[in-house]
């Protein structure tokens, strides 16, 4: 199972945000591009993918949204906003809520994400221009790549994610966050994962 978590700073935290103005919802639309662009493929989705949002934007920061594909998954491209929408809607305090199979939302911090994964044995990879190039690096299955949106991780937790876990580069030049999904995702085709 290959992981993503996708940190954003301004992603609305409420269901009560326009889909025809994405951007005016603390750039959501990032969001979606990594939704696209973790799941799906042409003429399919990957199952092999579980993917963690955490928005710190306003209401009600922060949340946690999971998802993971599966056979009983409703999703599709045109529709990813109002899933997002959907889900932050169907947050309910102190909870972990599946809104639909596969997807899930609660109130829980960055860091906290980041420490279950590691409580649940997963080797953390942290993305930073400045880090180890993703093709020179021993990857074992069960990883996660944590992306930040265009502003970046937190300074603070930033400086704490280094100290404690490895920092890779997808290359020399900074991409969207939605790219780097998908070079992330296929490096590890490559690899065979």
């Amino acid at each position: 199972m290959r992981t993503f978590v996708y940190f954003s700073s301004s992603a609305r935290t409420s269901g009560n945000f326009k889909t025809d103005d994405l951007m005016g919802a603390g750039r959501m639309d990032i969001a979606i591009h990594v939704i696209i662009n973790a799941f799906f493929l042409s003429h399919q989705l990957r199952d092999d993918v579980k993917l963690h949002l955490v928005f710190y934007g306003m209401p009600d920061p922060p949340k946690h949204i999971e998802i993971h594909v599966n056979k009983e998954t409703q999703l599709s491209k045109k529709d990813v906003a109002n899933l997002i929408r959907k889900i932050l809607y169907k947050y309910k305090q102190g909870q972990k809520t599946e809104v639909l199979p596969g997807c899930f939302v609660e109130k829980k911090s960055f860091l906290n994400v980041i420490e279950k994964l590691v409580e649940q044995g997963k080797e953390i990879f942290i993305l930073d221009k400045k880090g180890e190039n993703i093709r020179d690096i021993k990857i074992p299955k069960d990883s996660v790549f944590v992306i930040g949106d265009q502003d970046g991780f937190p300074k603070k937790e930033l400086k704490r994610l280094k100290k404690k876990f490895n920092a890779v580069s997808v290359g020399p030049k900074t991409y969207f966050a939605s790219q780097v999904v998908t070079i992330i995702n296929n490096e590890l085709d490559i690899r065979g994962f």
